[in-house]
């Protein structure tokens, strides 16, 4: 991957969105020293539970896939062990994050946020206008809270502006999108309360309506278009005629079902948000009442801790709640002295995601070894832990470690119909929802057959003319330099050595050199390692 600068027109669309000058932020690296110090007094974890310090090669390897979901080439790995410079870490992320993958990355992650709850499958053409657009802005530094506001208040068709994803995927409808901005924004899960009162917390039914009541002038409705098959979120301020009986559909206000009652028309919810109380009038024209909210709950306290708490859990491996999109003021942190520094300090950065990532892998937190998942019992947090690799991560670590271009360009199938390209036919086997618990996410036979079935993949782990591998045999003849170069190729790390031997001992074994690399790589693309970033 390339380091190049940032295009012109990103630098003016920097400016443009009013990005605050970073002398107006606690240095993320200061910030970072505090949070490891509320840490250790918040869990009191003992030194020897505290795991030690990864290596170079460890940490380059987890930065790389977090930050912009690739592995880094041999060569990268090369100069980044040899440098001396005691900052590199923090400059290697500084520099990552200035790569256009990054917000390539982040916002194939958020498609997948949004878009693995959908209850529209059509909806999945927003993707094509939400990762390149998402991407710019993460990418010039736009504020998580202008970008939550463009979720928010999107209008249009779906598959020219991105931000509609999210009432694209529920259809539009007024109870499905409220739960989700919710979710997504906020981190709380208040859809449990549209039938009746909370279970766990103490949301009312009342309380899930008033939300709602923000939501429900807006619709998915078809472009009516014989050149163009589409989506787009409609806004409607008029009234209908007459409203259908506990139907909210043709109305410009929204009514809590009578659940003893079904024909009866419901209750009229006034717009109410359930953090503050804050209310909207009645009667409120859309473009107004979904700015109201938008602000609502982007000055909300849970805002910041929503982001802070998903990062921590996708960076470190471990949330502060229990779950990334479970939490509220019920839910207790597990060091709430920590989310709240970290929250603050994001408050104030302008909700500056770049700074939230710097801080976060700034810290000893992130930067420790990686140990498997910790039982009930044991210290939250004294180790970073293992993730699985989301499909768009995967696809890219193979496309790197086996020396092949993307195939960018969509099929056509029999009779015409357009066919999946590679990557979403790979994400299709080895896709999963981010918010999921990742020990709930496990490999499956689709995605053997998928490794074993791809020609593409099968071509490129031959020794043959015109492979990266066939380039390597013929250049390396020393057959441990060979291994070496393979493991840092595909692992980014060099070979132990019972893992050279075991190599060199299994090349001996085969008669013909080639066949025997061919094995080797074949192993380590679809070892257990490969497909995690530890």
């Amino acid at each position: 991957m390339p380091f190049c600068p940032p295009a012109p027109t990103l630098v003016l669309a920097a400016l443009l969105v009013g990005v605050l000058p970073a002398a107006a932020r606690t240095p993320a690296e200061k910030l970072a020293q505090q949070a490891d110090r509320l840490l250790a007094e918040e869990l009191g974890a003992s030194p020897g539970e505290l795991a030690p310090r990864c290596d170079d090669a460890t940490f380059l390897r987890r930065a790389y896939l977090d930050i912009v979901g690739d592995i880094p080439s041999p060569e990268h790995v090369t100069a980044f062990l040899l440098d001396p410079a005691e900052d590199k870490r923090a400059e290697l992320v500084r520099a990552l994050l200035d790569q256009p993958q990054y917000g390539q990355n982040w916002s194939r992650y958020w498609r997948d946020v949004i878009l693995y709850r959908r209850i529209e499958d059509r909806s999945v053409i927003v993707a094509a206008a939400l990762v390149p657009q998402l991407a710019e802005m993460l990418n010039v530094g736009v504020g998580w809270d202008r970008i939550a506001d463009k979720f928010i208040t999107a209008t249009g068709d779906i598959q020219e502006n991105g931000a509609t994803a999210i009432i694209a995927a529920q259809e539009g409808r007024t109870e499905e999108v409220a739960a989700e901005v919710s979710r997504v924004f906020l981190g709380i899960q208040i859809q449990c309360a549209q039938c009746h009162d909370h279970p766990w917390d103490s949301w009312q039914r009342e309380q899930f309506h008033e939300l709602a009541a923000y939501f429900p002038r807006v619709s998915l409705q078809q472009v009516r278009s014989p050149v163009r098959r589409s989506f787009e979120v409609a806004v409607t301020d008029r009234e209908a005629p007459r409203r259908r009986q506990n139907d909210n559909r043709g109305s410009t206000e929204h009514f809590m079902p009578d659940m003893d009652d079904p024909q009866a028309e419901g209750t009229r919810m006034q717009p109410k948000f359930f953090l503050t109380s804050a209310t909207t009038p009645l009667g409120t024209r859309d473009a107004e009442r979904r700015a109201t909210i938008s602000e609502y709950i982007t000055e909300s306290p849970w805002f910041a801790k929503a982001m802070v708490n998903r990062m921590w859990a996708e960076l470190v491996g471990e949330p502060f709640f229990e779950t990334i999109d479970d939490i509220g003021p019920e839910r207790a942190a597990k060091a709430p002295q920590t989310l709240e520094v970290l929250s603050q300090g994001f408050a104030d950065s302008g909700y500056d995601v770049k700074w939230l990532m710097r801080a976060v892998m700034a810290t000893d937190a992130y930067q420790r070894e990686c140990r498997p998942r910790r039982t009930p019992d044991a210290t939250p947090m004294t180790a970073n832990v293992a993730q699985r690799l989301r499909g768009d991560q995967l696809y890219n670590a193979l496309l790197t470690a086996l020396g092949i271009e993307e195939e960018l360009e969509t099929n056509r199938g029999r009779g015409g119909r357009r066919q999946l390209n590679q990557r979403a036919q790979f994400n299709v086997a080895f896709g999963f929802d981010p918010s999921v618990d990742r020990e709930g996410v496990s490999a499956s036979i689709p995605q053997a057959l998928a490794m074993m079935n791809t020609p593409r993949f099968n071509n490129a782990v031959r020794a043959r003319r015109g492979t990266m591998l066939g380039e390597l045999t013929t250049e390396i003849q020393d057959d441990g330099a060979l291994v070496d170069e393979l493991y840092l190729r595909c692992l980014s790390r060099e070979p132990t050595a019972e893992e050279r031997d075991a190599a060199l001992a299994y090349r001996v074994s085969v008669d013909k050199r080639e066949t025997a690399f061919e094995d080797l790589l074949w192993a380590l693309v679809n070892s257990a390692e490969f497909a995690h970033r530890r």
